[in-house]
């Protein structure tokens, strides 16, 4: 399979910057992006200034005066178009992505059907911003509260999910009444280009103003620190590594602004004695090795009851051979696990199997670098199981790769503590059969993550729920449920129809 990515209107050199419809002619150095999958060149892009910068946070600053007046069923109207512009084009944004992250190609269209459901979500959300009425102590008093725009929104993302996080942050804050500028990942810029040919025409034939979906490519050297610190922007999303999460959210909070943070994850599944295990190793083994183990919902440790261990573990090794068979080009159709993203992740990889088994932990399968002309560019792997115990260091770790580390438990009170005993707090699920256990790992007892399934895996998550998580995850929600406040700002109303002075409290003020 192969698309021409002209038809998604990527040159051999591309601009950097765009302010929707228009482009912005970049002055910065060129970078070249590479395919994960063979190391071969793909397009290259000319990198913004700072003068690029400023010009496009003028485009944005004017076009947010016009934008947020615009009707909120009316702004649903343009993302609506935008979804439509993106199934139009699914096949070749998919492509795109498996060939510039590295996912499979049947990943790469889920991720823009993602893109496209959440266009779906927003649409209904832009008729339901709604906000609450309240009884007032004081007579013939009305209090309600709103919400209202909260101005420019800086979106940071990661290369693992090149396309669809811009959505779930963009098309929330476009129904909100927000312009956004986009700073995607260097590693996937191309995906972020398309994106951004792709919604163009809609932008047009709307009239949108220039300045409302803004994207620009910038080495961190130039746009980095600044980025987060700039005053202009009142609330800056990232999606990164919990390091990245910590540095952005300082610089934000020094000035006060207002992030939404979705960081690492070290997520579990509690394997029961009372399991469905054909259904649980389903679960799991997508979880481990999906997306060659990048995404930030991935299952990395598996809890399993003393009683069933030497089973799962068994079926689980077995599962891994029949798999290490379908590791090659994320394009051909029979491929089910492509690269990692690039050498230093697969360094990332083969360091942690090193260190955990220093450690005492026990590698049982995998845990190598695949060579071969199957595997040109060495960004491929053979998927890791390690034995290991809960506090070893590198288990307490998120390692952004397959690698999925056993562990045992007798209880399932101690299931839950070794679930809840990582710095990381994303996503989390139980397989059982047994429901006291259910409803005691979705207590307030059981998991401390902001996601927690029973008999569903820990990757991946539905658009119409929020997704974030908590501790060093971050504690941001993006995407559905009531998410979509965070990109507004709230507002209590208070009207006085008496006629006559009154105090709250029922405080008297005679002068």
């Amino acid at each position: 399979m192969k698309i021409d990515l002209r038809n998604l209107g990527i040159d051999p050199v591309n601009a950097g910057a765009s302010t929707g419809n228009g482009w912005l002619e970049t002055h910065g150095d060129e970078t070249a992006s590479f395919s994960p999958i063979d190391g071969s060149l793909i397009a290259k892009v000319k990198n913004a200034t700072l003068d690029d910068y400023e010009h496009l946070m003028a485009k944005a600053q004017e076009a947010y005066l016009k934008w947020r007046i615009v009707p909120a069923p009316k702004r649903g109207e343009v993302v609506r178009q935008i979804g439509e512009a993106l199934r139009k084009h699914k096949e070749e944004l998919g492509y795109l992505v498996a060939l510039e992250m590295g996912k499979i190609y049947e990943e790469g269209l889920g991720e823009v059907q993602e893109m496209i459901d959440i266009c779906e979500f927003a649409v209904g959300q832009s008729r339901l911003l709604n906000g609450a009425t309240m009884h007032s102590e004081r007579q013939f008093h009305r209090m309600y509260d709103q919400y209202h725009p909260i101005g420019i929104v800086g979106i940071i993302t990661s290369f693992n999910f090149p396309v669809a996080v811009w959505g779930w942050n963009a098309m929330l804050a476009a129904i909100a009444g927000d312009v956004v500028i986009w700073k995607p990942s260097s590693k996937t810029p191309l995906c972020a280009i398309a994106v951004q040919k792709i919604i163009s025409e809609t932008l047009r034939n709307n009239q949108v103003p220039e300045g409302v979906f803004n994207m620009i490519i910038a080495k961190s050297s130039v746009l980095g620190d600044n980025f987060a610190g700039d005053k202009r922007i009142p609330l800056v999303s990232v999606t990164g590594s919990t390091e990245v999460g910590r540095r952005v959210s300082a610089i934000v909070g020094k000035r006060l602004g207002k992030t939404i943070l979705e960081l690492g994850g070290n997520n579990a599944v509690i394997i029961s004695q009372h399991a469905d295990l054909e259904m649980t190793l389903q679960s799991v083994v997508f979880g481990a090795v999906g997306t060659c183990g990048q995404r930030c919902t991935s299952t990395r440790r598996l809890i399993i009851h003393e009683s069933v261990y030497e089973n799962v573990k068994d079926r689980l090794v077995a599962a891994y051979k029949s798999i290490s068979n379908r590791i090659g080009d994320p394009i051909d159709k029979e491929t089910l696990v492509g690269p990692l993203v690039d050498g230093t992740a697969v360094n990332n990889f083969l360091y942690a199997i090193e260190e955990v088994q220093k450690e005492g932990g026990k590698l049982i399968y995998g845990g190598t670098r695949l060579t071969g002309e199957n595997y040109p560019n060495g960004n491929y792997v053979l998927p890791a199981v390690v034995e290991a115990e809960n506090h070893y260091k590198m288990v307490q770790h998120e390692t952004f790769a397959p690698l999925l580390y056993l562990i045992k438990y007798r209880t399932i009170e101690e299931a839950i503590r070794l679930n809840n005993e990582v710095p990381q707090g994303l996503s989390s699920c139980i397989f059982t059969e047994n429901l006291v256990e259910a409803e005691k790992f979705l207590s307030e007892t059981g998991s401390d993550c902001g996601i927690a399934n029973v008999n569903l895996g820990t990757s991946g998550a539905e658009i119409g729920g929020a997704f974030g998580g908590e501790k060093d995850t971050g504690g941001g929600r993006e995407s559905g449920s009531d998410a979509w406040k965070a990109y507004m700002r709230r507002q209590t109303n208070t009207i006085n129809f008496s006629g006559q002075t009154a105090l709250a409290q029922g405080i008297t003020f005679d002068f």
